[in-house]
């Protein structure tokens, strides 16, 4: 089933022009879910609460309160509204919400919290800066915050973990991790995950010549704990020091599976981006899903999806897990637009589908053995077509996965670029220079295609398309599934909708003022469903779209908690 996608007046973006710059730069209440057996035994948290960054450790993105369903879905008015004050950047984080208090970051590490009913602010904490940081191309974003053991837990854009009391927002501990002035692009864009008794991290910046790293420490007192080096020390994978400036970050959330204590978390591209002669060998561990003991940092397994990366497709996606024929699988989105389906023990391959229509990178990718089929060098000194582009078939905003429809719903963008590669000194690069080895990228349709965006609802082991919404913009903000049956997503012109789960039909939209580039969350309290919308268009994606997307220059940035109820 196809449907049009609905649009109206055009409203805004904050900064269209940032990747162009930075191109300069380089040269109610419902029912608890049914119980289940693992993995969905995270499902079974208080269904009131949004305790984590996917709800659930199965990375889901899955309510199960009912209150809000395809009957009463169309009576959803306005609750409440918060505007942290700071619009740079947009709103790119998913709220946390527990025991009735919302918990989440604005621009520049403001935190608040909030009566989750009413909105009321209880406190606002925003650590103290380091100057520096505002110099980063990262600077400014944050995608959330971590709450447990009585902390809310922050990962800062100068390089920090930090613990802050979750009742009265007072500073508990801050532990540096990283020296800017030493390393470009490392900073913490998304929060640390809890696993145990160890906060898990990574930096942002694969596209900067450094070494990536993950970090942990303990989450009672920030004491350093471990680090795992995303760059591996083989000669093989990283000829000479090639390694020192490879970039790898992982610099989204990782998921912690409590009932096998394995930490799951996705490293971004090498560095340089597109000039793989700079970096022969696999580039191990870039590109790749790690699967780490939190305790120790020690490697438990590994699958590189794209070994010697040159496209910059990265592996930082969520890891869903499902289960099907009484096994649990990690199905795993790579940028490239390849679907990896993956034993959740040992990471052995099951199937790999792709969720792009356009790619021409390789030929195709075995989903057997995983081995990338007629790999497409890009040429050094010549443009290229290269698809899908450094956006990927869809951005870092995730996908919700229903347990009642078994059915896995994402954004999907098709989308192209022309791609020179060149060489350039790491060096001369400054912390705000991005190492992408290019003397030329710009966004551009696919051959012989429009560019175009959708929502899927697949079967996520398969791939199997049971239906799809069309998109005049792509969508960049993560989507919601709920026990009501409905899915919510928002859109670049800041429309938010309720979709039928079973079949894509529209049944509510409300136009919130600014895109959504955020994570959209339902929770409950004293018995009444909430639907949470943080608005605020932004991030350094719209930039570089504006090729293909014009529109995306005319979008108006923002900044609000956009929350809503049932009439």
């Amino acid at each position: 089933m196809k449907l049009d996608g609905q649009t109206g007046p055009r409203v805004g973006i904050l900064n269209p022009g940032v990747w162009m710059l930075a191109l300069a730069l380089i040269g109610g209440y419902g029912t608890p879910a049914p119980a289940q057996t693992s993995p969905s035994a995270a499902g079974t948290e208080n269904p009131n609460d949004w305790p984590q960054y996917h709800r659930t450790s199965n990375a889901w993105r899955y309510s199960p309160l009912d209150q809000i369903n395809k009957t009463t879905v169309k009576n959803l008015k306005v609750a409440w509204l918060h505007q942290p004050g700071d619009i740079t950047m947009g709103l790119q984080a998913t709220p946390i919400v527990v025991g009735g208090v919302m918990y989440y970051i604005a621009p520049n590490n403001n935190v608040f919290a909030l009566n989750a009913a009413t909105g009321e602010q209880v406190w606002h904490y925003q650590p103290q800066i380091d100057p520096l940081a505002y110099e980063s191309f990262y600077a400014s974003a944050s995608r959330g915050v971590t709450v447990g053991n009585g902390k809310v837990y922050v990962g800062t854009m100068d390089g920090r973990f930090v613990a802050v009391d979750q009742e009265s927002g007072k500073e508990v501990w801050s532990t540096r991790l990283v020296d800017q002035s030493k390393c470009s692009g490392c900073l913490f864009s998304s929060p640390p995950v809890l696993a145990g008794n160890v906060l898990v991290g990574g930096t942002t910046g694969g596209d900067q010549p450094q070494r990536g790293k993950i970090f942990a420490v303990n989450a009672a007192t920030g004491e350093p704990a471990w680090t795992f080096d995303t760059i591996n020390a083989s000669e093989a994978s990283w000829p000479g020091d090639t390694g020192d400036v490879g970039g790898g970050g992982a610099w989204l959330p990782g998921t912690y599976d409590p009932v096998s204590d394995t930490l799951f978390i996705g490293t971004s591209n090498a560095a340089p981006d597109f000039y793989g002669d700079g970096r022969k060998g696999d580039n191990l561990y870039t590109a790749t899903l790690l699967a780490l003991d939190p305790k120790t940092g020690k490697l438990k397994w590994h699958r590189q999806e794209i070994p010697h990366d040159t496209w910059d497709y990265d592996s930082a996606y969520e890891a869903l897990v499902v289960e099907r024929d009484g096994r649990e699988l990690i199905v795993h989105l790579n940028k490239s637009g390849f679907v990896f389906v993956m034993e959740k023990a040992t990471g052995a391959l099951v199937n790999v589908w792709p969720l792009s229509e356009t790619y021409n990178f390789v030929k195709s990718i075995d989903p057997k053995t995983g081995e990338l089929i007629d790999r497409r060098p890009l040429e050094f000194g010549k443009e290229n077509i290269v698809c899908p582009y450094l956006l990927g078939t869809r951005s870092w905003n995730h996908g919700a996965f229903n347990p009642k429809t078994g059915l896995w719903y994402t954004n999907a963008m098709e989308v192209c670029e022309i791609a020179v590669p060149g060489k350039q000194d790491p060096s001369k690069l400054g912390i705000a220079g991005l190492y992408l080895g290019v003397d030329k990228l710009e966004a551009v349709p696919p051959p012989g295609r429009k560019a175009s965006a959708r929502l899927d609802a697949r079967d996520p082991v398969t791939g199997e398309r049971k239906w799809t919404v069309d998109y005049p913009l792509p969508g960049l903000g993560s989507v919601l599934t709920t026990g009501g049956g409905l899915v919510f997503n928002g859109d670049p012109e800041g429309i938010v909708r309720a979709y039928d789960a079973d079949d894509g039909s529209v049944l509510w939209q409300f136009r919130a003022g600014s895109g959504i580039r955020s994570g959209l969350v339902s929770y409950a309290v004293d018995g009444k469903q909430y639907l949470a919308v943080p608005s605020g268009w932004g991030s350094l994606a719209p930039g570089f779209m504006a090729s293909v997307f014009p529109r995306v220059k005319e979008l108006q940035g923002g900044a609000t908690m956009v929350v809503f109820a049932l009439d």
